[in-house]
C-alpha cells in the first residue's frame, strides 16, 4: 500500500490526512451550523489540524465539522473493542480494530491530551494545565485559551453512536478538567504490566525475555514526543517512563549475556553507552560482553572511558559495581565466565521443582559476596597508596594498625 498525503484548505486551516489505501473515499459532509460561536470558548478562524490514518479511513474536510467523528466512530482499539491512547512515542489515539490513528497537531494539543490521560480520573486544575501548555509564561486569558483547547480536543475524541463526540471523555468541573478512560486503555498501562511481569519472572524462565521484548516493542520513540513538556505533570512522568524503559533494557541484555553469544550484542551495547554516557550499568554490561568475547584489553578500555566521562561530567569516580568489574577482569575472576549449559538429560537448576527461587537467591548471594570482596581489595590498595604518601604520625600509625 502507498501512503498518500493530501492537504485540504478550509476556512479553519489546513488538515493533513494520511490514509494508506488505494483511493480516497468521499469526505463526511459537514454539519449544519458551527458548534462553537462563543468567542470565549474558541477563537474564530483558529486552526485545528489533525492527522488521521487507517485502512479505509475517510479524510474530514474540517475536524470541527464532524469529519473526525465520522472517520473514527465506533472503532475498537488494541483488538478489544475500545480506544487506546498512545503516549510512548508520538502522542495520539489508536483504533486497534481498523488501524485508524488520530494525532492532534500542535504541541499544546498533544501536551493537554498527555496530561489528562496520564492523570485520568484525577481533577487537574486550570493552573496545572496552563503550566503544562505555556510553562511560566501563560497568556493573559489562560482560562479561556485552555477552554478553547479542551473544546478542540473533545472533537478529536471518538464517541459512541448518537452522542456528542468526546462528552464522555472530558468532564468540566468548577476548578478544572478530568478525563475518564472508561473501557479505553493506554500503551503506558500495557508497558507497566508487561515489564512488571518480566521483572517478577524467575531468572531462568524463557518467558521473561518475551515479556520484556513485548514491553519494549510498545515504544515508538521518546515518551510524550513533541509535547513541549513545559510543566511537571508531563516532564516527571516522561522521566519515570524512560527510567523504566532503560531498566527493562538492562535486564534484557543481562539475560542475553547468559543465553546468547556475547559478541552479538556488543554493537548494541556500544550504541546504548553512546546514548546514555552517564549510565554505569551499560558500561558494566559492555565490559562483560567484551571480556567473554576474549577482548580483555577493550573491556578495560571501556572502564577508562566510563571513568573519564563521569569525572568530566559529574566530577565523580565510577561506583563500586563498575570498579569491581574492572578488578575482576584484571584478575580473570572465574565468576566472569559465561554460565555453562546444563548437562544432557539433567534439567537446569531453575527448571527443577522447588529449586528455582533457592537457586536465584544463592546466585545473588554469591555475586554479592564476590563484589564485596573485590571492593574491599580496591579500598585496601587505595588505603595503602594514601598511607605511603602521608607523613607518619601517631594517628596514621593507629589507623594502619587497625586496618591491618
Amino acid at each position: 500500500m502507498v501512503r498518500r498525503t493530501d492537504h485540504r484548505r478550509s476556512r479553519h486551516g489546513t488538515a493533513q490526512v494520511r490514509v494508506p489505501c488505494s483511493r480516497w473515499l468521499p469526505a463526511a459532509p459537514p454539519r449544519a451550523g458551527r458548534a462553537s460561536r462563543n468567542g470565549a470558548a474558541m477563537t474564530a478562524g483558529a486552526t485545528i489540524p489533525a492527522t488521521i490514518s487507517g485502512p479505509g479511513g475517510r479524510p474530514p474536510a474540517d475536524p470541527r465539522a464532524g469529519g473526525v467523528r465520522e472517520a473514527v466512530r465506533g472503532v475498537p482499539a488494541h483488538g478489544s473493542g475500545g480506544t487506546e491512547f498512545r503516549l510512548l512515542g508520538p502522542v495520539g489515539i489508536r483504533n486497534g480494530g481498523t488501524g485508524t490513528d488520530i494525532v492532534p497537531w500542535g504541541s499544546k494539543q498533544r501536551a493537554l491530551l498527555s496530561a489528562l490521560v496520564l492523570h485520568a480520573g484525577r481533577l487537574l486544575s486550570v493552573d496545572q494545565l496552563a503550566e503544562e501548555l505555556w510553562g511560566d509564561r501563560p497568556p493573559a486569558n489562560a482560562a479561556n485559551a485552555l477552554q478553547a483547547h479542551v473544546a478542540r480536543l473533545r472533537r478529536l475524541l471518538p464517541g459512541p453512536e448518537g452522542t456528542v463526540p468526546g462528552h464522555e471523555w472530558i468532564t468540566t468541573l468548577p476548578t478544572g478538567y478530568r478525563l475518564s478512560l472508561g473501557d479505553a486503555t493506554t500503551d503506558v498501562q500495557h508497558f507497566h504490566r508487561l515489564s512488571a511481569e518480566g521483572r517478577a519472572a524467575a531468572a531462568g524462565d524463557p518467558g521473561r525475555a518475551r515479556l520484556l521484548r513485548r514491553a519494549l516493542a510498545l515504544w515508538r520513540g521518546p515518551a510524550l514526543q513533541d509535547t513541549g513538556r513545559y510543566g511537571p505533570l508531563c516532564t516527571g512522568e516522561a522521566d519515570r517512563l524512560e527510567e523504566n524503559r532503560l531498566t527493562a533494557l538492562e535486564i534484557l541484555y543481562e539475560m542475553s549475556l547468559c543465553c546468547a553469544r556475547p559478541g552479538e550484542i556488543i554493537g548494541e551495547l556500544e550504541n546504548l553507552v553512546a546514548d546514555h554516557p552517564l549510565r554505569e550499568r551499560f558500561y558494566d554490561l559492555l565490559m562483560l560482553a567484551l571480556y567473554r568475547s576474549g577482548r580483555q584489553a577493550e573491556a578495560l578500555g571501556v572502564y577508562e572511558r566510563a571513568r573519564r566521562r563521569l569525572v568530566e561530567a559529574l566530577g565523580i569516580e565510577p561506583g563500586p559495581v563498575l570498579r569491581c568489574r574492572m578488578e575482576a577482569i584484571l584478575d580473570h575472576a572465574p565468576g566472569l565466565s559465561a554460565p555453562a549449559p546444563p548437562e544432557a538429560g539433567y534439567p537446569a537448576a531453575e527448571n527443577r521443582p522447588g529449586s528455582r527461587e533457592l537457586g536465584s537467591e544463592i546466585a545473588w548471594l554469591r555475586l554479592n559476596r564476590r563484589q564485596i570482596a573485590l571492593a574491599q581489595r580496591v579500598d585496601e590498595r587505595r588505603f595503602d597508596a594514601l598511607a605511603a604518601r602521608t607523613p607518619p604520625t601517631l594517628y596514621t600509625a593507629d589507623l594502619l594498625r587497625i586496618h591491618r
